[in-house]
């Protein structure tokens, strides 16, 4: 997105205060990385402390994951609306740190402390299980980590991005590789977290295990607060959803009005708009026009110069398109969710198939069924190295744009790559079943078949590609589509979508298992024996899902309008000087 350039340089905050740029960067990515490192790292292993610790029941261990995971994926909600609408992006990352702190510090104790759980298991006795009080604490320290995850994950991304100005042709280009980079050291703490600490946690002891992230997460709050001279700091512009509300009640209002002939005659008010329009006012786009109902200006809309009008009557222009501007990025967001749906099956069948083959690398090696990931996850930092480094360069001679592709292409490219992901998870599935059948274990559930692991190396290093193309792409569409005053709920889109998918997986499993079940007990998606199941059959039915989306995704990004961004040239006063520029310029 292009910023307004003024006359007076004095009256630029950001030429007189320079700020923000690459040397932030250390002091914004170690927030992430500890984040990241305490999420996954407790995510990743947790079904293990709460039974083999806690003494939990399995199905008890979890629901209670499964609700922390919920209450973790609406959080971010709620803190873009709080930086966005009152405290800004700083004070929620910082204050959400501190939350997630001290959640992080309850539960390592928990770990520590002997009598915050129940006394180990002897021989075959039957375990305690943790007291009322004992599972309070636990309970309260997973609620104050998913408050806190959800004022970092929608802030620290978008407050990174905010550290360059894009109306410097220096930094311009600087955005769409911070998103690389962003991704790149969240793909990295990832990778930690499913190897590193998770060999602690189990080898070394669960002390350690959740004690080491927290430590972690300690400094890199002191970090990110040394670094507030640094920072260049969007001021919070008031309730986004406020703003969107009264755009839909004043249209609503005026919905039997004729529809002016001229667009500049729709109501307009520079003052009124300036705290949410730093970066340039949006201009009158001609597509749903209904909500253009809502700039009309009646005599009931008439008010004294100076005076500010009803926004529950009259709105501008701007915030008008506003509103266009967030229902135009809502089917891009619904195409994402399909492709997360199919990203969660390496954490669920693709797992089981792992722990059915033979994972041996050497006679006394065997690799975890669990750390499959890793193979997602090289992959993922590899592409998006080679992406950054040598793509790139190749595309921007061809395309003439700083980026190389637009971020709709890169999510396309991202959508396709998916589809064969899935596609050659089918076969891969097939050639496992045939070798069972071939040695005669077909029927034996935990047997393990002499087919080597790294047949599934395919299927989790294309998930991986997949992911650092569209994941990339739309988070970079997120912030760069989203209106200015409203980056930190764009972002926890992002999130939402995540979520939604992962929901959605949960959904088509349990159709799946329940539609194919016949009277002979078979099933495609089987309890107990996956040999006897047709677990092929799933993954071509998710292909099938994904190429339909993806010929969904691809009307949406043809009809997809680009937000109109107001520029103002140096030299210009007049508003008849200004250009429009398009906010996908970058």
């Amino acid at each position: 997105m292009e910023r307004v350039e003024e006359d007076d340089p004095k009256q630029n905050n950001v030429k007189t205060k320079p700020k923000g740029g690459l040397v932030t960067m250390p002091f914004i990515f170690s927030n992430e990385i500890c984040e990241k490192l305490a999420v996954v790292g407790f995510n990743t292993n947790m079904i293990s402390y709460l039974t083999t610790q806690l003494h939990m029941p399995l199905t008890k261990a979890a629901n209670t994951l499964t609700n922390f995971g919920g209450t973790a994926s609406l959080t971010p909600l709620l803190g873009a609306f709080i930086s966005d609408s009152y405290a800004g992006r700083f004070w929620t990352i910082t204050v959400a740190s501190i939350i997630y702190q001290i959640g992080m510090t309850c539960l390592t104790l928990s770990a520590i402390l002997p009598q915050l759980r129940p006394p180990p298991c002897k021989g075959e006795q039957v375990c305690q299980q943790a007291t009322a009080g004992q599972l309070a604490i636990l309970y309260g320290s997973l609620l104050l980590g998913a408050l806190g995850s959800g004022g970092i994950r929608p802030c620290v991304v978008a407050f990174g991005a905010d550290q360059f100005d894009e109306s410097n042709p220096k930094e311009a280009t600087k955005t769409w590789k911070y998103f690389n980079w962003y991704y790149f050291v969240m793909g990295v703490s990832i990778l930690v977290a499913v190897t590193v600490l998770v060999y602690i946690q189990d080898n070394i002891g669960w002390g350690w295990g959740l004690g080491v992230p927290t430590i972690a997460m300690f400094l890199s709050i002191i970090t990110f607060i040394i670094g507030y001279p640094l920072y260049r700091h969007m001021d919070p512009a008031g309730s986004p959803f406020t703003r969107l509300l009264q755009v839909s009640v004043s249209a609503f209002k005026k919905r039997k009005l004729a529809m002016v002939s001229d667009p500049n005659l729709l109501y307009r008010n520079d003052e009124l708009d300036a705290s949410i329009s730093v970066g340039g006012k949006l201009v009158h786009t001609p597509d749903m026009t209904f909500l253009d109902k809502a700039a009309i200006v009646t005599e009931e809309d008439t008010v004294k110069p100076g005076q500010a009008p009803s926004l529950w009557r009259l709105n501008t222009i701007h915030r008008v398109e506003e509103l266009k501007a967030v229902i135009r990025m809502g089917p891009i967001w619904a195409a994402g969710i399909l492709l997360i749906t199919a990203y969660a099956q390496q954490n669920t069948f693709s797992l089981q198939q792992a722990k059915t083959m033979n994972r041996h690398l050497t006679k006394s090696f065997e690799i975890p069924a669990g750390s499959m990931t890793v193979f997602t996850m090289v992959s993922m930092l590899s592409t998006i190295a080679l992406y950054d480094r040598v793509l790139v360069r190749i595309a921007r001679r061809y395309t003439g744009l700083d980026r190389g592709i637009s971020f709709l292409h890169r999510m396309g490219i991202g959508f396709m790559i998916s589809v064969l992901a899935t596609l050659v998870a089918g076969f891969m599935e097939v050639k496992r079943k045939e070798a069972a059948l071939a040695h005669g274990l077909q029927d034996k559930a935990h047997a393990i078949i002499p087919i080597s692991v790294f047949w599934l190396v395919p299927q989790y290093s294309l998930h991986g590609i997949a992911e650092a193309f569209m994941s990339i792409g739309h988070l970079e569409f997120f912030y760069d589509q989203a209106p200015e005053s409203m980056r930190s709920t764009a972002t926890a889109l992002f999130w939402t979508a995540i979520s939604v998918g992962n929901y959605m997986s949960t959904l088509l499993v349990s159709l799946v298992h329940k539609f194919s079940a016949r009277a002979d007990g078979s099933n495609w998606l089987p309890d107990n024996n996956l040999n006897e199941g047709k677990l092929e059959y799933f993954y071509w039915l998710i292909t099938a899902l994904q190429v339909v989306n993806l010929i969904y995704y691809i009307c949406c990004a043809k009809l997809y309008t680009y937000k109109p961004i107001q520029i103002h040239g140096k030299d210009s006063e007049s508003e008849g000087d200004a250009g429009v520029e398009l906010a996908s310029k970058v």
